[in-house]
């Protein structure tokens, strides 16, 4: 990538991260394409190229990081949407996608290009004369995004190749490593060297950069994933007992865009809307009904809402309505939400999307992606006590995570019946055996933290769970019209034909 290309990128991001527009920036002509030798020369540059860095977490295109597809319409959660937006999802949706799927080798590359600005930061940053204690921060910075987008790599394709420093076109034919390998000489190492040098907080235009208790918490998801209960158990610890986190009030102020960076964020994609060039959130408009413009994509299927829990007298777990919409119920601009915007399911969507009062261009949301926030942290927590056989503990975060949710009626005056828990929603999970508790940690994460884009990675891990197994994921993926799924055949998706074609020593 050429310095032309940084020096852009950043400055964009640069406007993300500050929250000011971009327009003045680009009424100047930029003079010349750097060589590496001429950009690492200052402190500037150094925070520029690390700006970079974090530009392929973001989505200002539905398709370019396409994890919600990965994530939630590969799942059992959603189906693709509007065929026309992205008929490469609907072969994804339904396990029919051939290597040249166009989401797979969009995935690769975004992740792959945030690798290579990281490691353009590694190893041109320490020559830089410039403060020591932001030179490290910068660096820790990298190496946490490196770490992020290696474990997204791993979970989406498997064994994939291991660059750590730039490469030449002739030094680009790599073959790939084995997952533990991954986790073990590049995943795990970066993240400890990022929790060690990175501040636990920011202020003023820095927030929403990389901090310990981001890495803390991926090193907790990473042992998560690798079934390593003890060291997740650790650093699910680390961070909940940092006092730096706290469960929000109200569930809808993750997501809502006028509580960015609030107390629940562990970590999260910076997004500003109305800047010119975009960059805004995009899949405002790709999950947004067409009515106003949008695919209708990444549509709720009937099996995840009829899996919300409901009292006696038929009150919903209020997550339901913030997380989905359904017939006849109050919409994002106060109108009535009609079934027929979502021809595949009847529902949509609602995270990721707001009203037109606050994001009046379709395609250009200014929410942010909370990647990891606190809730998951303390289901991580919850999850890794209860494999550890620690049950009476592991109830505890798990019932925090609940209570929140059902104590939207004591701040949510929209609600009927505002300023009272209903009676019977959602009580305390009891001490229940190991495997029911695992079953109800799975429940809790699905209604938590469904379209966050971190179902279908979760089932895949669980089917490895004796008290869940493969037979049991490959039927919740194959319902709702899908029957393609088979376990382990699709526990990870191919690597792009594109890059075979490129890269010979790919097997």
């Amino acid at each position: 990538m050429n310095k032309k290309s940084i020096i852009y990128c950043s400055l964009v991001w640069s406007c993300i991260l500050t929250g000011i527009g971009c327009s003045k920036f680009l009424d100047k002509n930029i003079q010349g394409v750097y060589t590496s030798d001429q950009f690492y020369n200052s402190s500037n540059n150094a925070v520029e190229a690390v700006n970079e860095a974090y530009v392929e977490l973001t989505f200002t295109s539905g398709t370019a990081n396409p994890l919600w597809v990965f994530g939630d319409v590969a799942s059992d959660d959603a189906a693709s949407g509007d065929p026309a937006a992205s008929q490469d999802a609907a072969t994804i949706d339904n396990f029919s996608f051939t290597t040249t799927n166009s989401h797979l080798s969009n995935e690769w590359g975004t992740f792959y290009e945030g690798i290579t600005n990281c490691n353009l930061v590694l190893a041109n940053v320490p020559s830089i004369n410039m403060d020591t204690a932001l030179r490290s921060r910068i660096l820790a910075e990298a190496r946490f995004l490196r770490a992020w987008y290696y474990f997204m790599l791993v979970n989406i394709y498997g064994a994939v190749p291991i660059v750590l420093t730039p490469l030449t076109p002739a030094e680009m034919q790599v073959t790939q490593s084995p997952v533990n390998q991954i986790y073990e000489s590049v995943i795990e190492p970066d993240l400890f060297a990022a929790l060690n040098e990175l501040p636990a907080s920011y202020s003023g235009v820095d927030v929403g950069r990389a901090t310990s208790g981001a890495a803390a918490a991926l090193l907790a998801k990473v042992y998560l994933y690798q079934q390593k209960w003890d060291s997740s158990l650790v650093y699910s610890n680390l961070v909940i007992n940092s006092g730096q986190y706290s469960l929000m009030p109200l569930y809808t102020q993750n997501f809502d865009g006028l509580h960015k960076n609030n107390g629940e964020s562990i970590f999260e994609v910076q997004m500003l809307g109305n800047q010119s060039p975009n960059v805004g959130n995009a899949l405002n408009q790709w999950f947004a009904p067409q009515v106003v413009g949008g695919y209708f994509c990444d549509a709720p299927n009937p099996n995840f809402v009829a899996e919300f829990e409901e009292t006696d007298s038929g009150i919903s777990d209020p997550r339901l309505n913030y997380t989905v919409g359904i017939d006849s119920t109050l919409w994002n601009n106060g109108e009535i939400y009609l079934s027929s915007w979502s021809p595949q399911t009847g529902y949509l969507n609602r995270k990721n999307q707001q009203p037109l009062s606050v994001a009046p261009i379709i395609g250009q949301g200014s929410c942010d992606y909370v990647a990891i926030r606190y809730a998951d942290v303390l289901l991580f927590n919850a999850e890794a006590l209860n494999e550890l056989g620690q049950i009476t503990q592991a109830i505890i975060p798990l019932n925090q995570v609940r209570k929140r949710a059902r104590e939207s009626y004591l701040y949510d005056s929209a609600l009927v019946g505002f300023g009272t828990v209903p009676t019977g929603l959602l009580p305390d999970v009891p001490a229940v055996s190991q495997g029911q508790l695992s079953i109800a940690i799975v429940h809790e994460r699905r209604m938590e933290l469904g379209f966050e884009f971190h179902r279908f990675f979760d089932l895949m891990r669980y089917a490895a769970n004796p008290a869940i197994g493969a037979n049991q994921v490959t039927s919740w993926i194959n319902r709702d019209g899908v029957s393609g799924f088979s376990y382990p055949a699709f526990s990870v998706f191919p690597i792009p034909q594109s890059e075979r074609d490129i890269d010979k020593a790919l097997h």
